[in-house]
């Protein structure tokens, strides 16, 4: 697979960037092909390089030493991940990147990236930017664990993830597929897969959405928005 450096703005972080710029940073990276279920890097690695993700797509997921796991973000084509060792040469990842499907991303040493944010001004304010939507989003989902009832806060996650990974079925445009397992939904809402498996039966019951091995088929979207915001009583 070539790429083209002019690809490179569609990561959110080089928007401001310039040929000459996404030249070297193409030119410095290597291609890395991972199998669906395959990973990119582990927890507790030293984090050497990070990704941009061409095709397919990733998620991020930290564990306890119980081996209990929680999906922390859902990574889609041409975003950013893992740079955290551009920030600190010491860092290790926080969390585990799984592919959910094949994937191809670039790899960059975050020495070089650690570089380049000495004289480019517009990767700082792009990391920045990234960051700030990683707090945000993190907050939102730790008010939710602290006080949202179980199935208003599994809703909220299928909405989430179907806003950044879902795709239109079927030429309807009010269904909305996901390719994630019962597994993947309880670790990204930080519930059980036991209560996860209860409320999709419960939905599917109801004609909101229909499940598969590894696919969660939105039929009703208005129905979870309802359930999500507490009026579907």
């Amino acid at each position: 697979m070539k790429i083209d450096p002019s690809d490179l703005r569609r990561v959110s972080v080089f928007k401001e960037a310039t040929d000459d710029d996404l030249s070297l940073f193409v030119e410095n990276s290597i291609l890395r092909m991972v199998e669906e279920g395959e990973f990119f890097f582990f927890q507790g690695d030293p984090a050497k390089y990070f990704y941009i993700l061409v095709s397919g797509k990733a998620k991020l997921l930290q564990s306890n030493p119980a081996g209990q796991q929680v999906n922390l973000r859902t990574i889609n084509e041409w975003q950013m991940f893992g740079a955290l060792g551009a920030v600190r040469p010491d860092a290790i990842y926080p969390a585990t990147a799984q592919a959910l499907e094949p994937c191809t991303a670039l790899a960059i040493e975050s020495v070089f990236l650690h570089d380049a944010l000495q004289t480019r001004p517009y990767l700082n304010f792009g990391l920045m930017q990234l960051m700030t939507g990683y707090i945000q989003e993190m907050q939102e989902r730790y008010r939710e664990l602290a006080t949202e009832r179980v199935e208003r806060r599994i809703a909220l996650t299928v909405l989430r993830l179907a806003a950044q990974i879902g795709k239109r079925s079927g030429g309807e445009e009010t269904m909305v597929e996901l390719p994630l397992s019962r597994q993947d939904v309880a670790e990204a809402s930080g519930t059980t897969i036991y209560t996860v498996s209860r409320v999709l039966s419960d939905w599917e019951r109801r004609g909101l959405v229909e499940t598969g091995r590894e696919r969660v088929l939105i039929k009703n979207p208005h129905g979870l928005v309802q359930i999500s915001e507490g009026l579907d009583q």
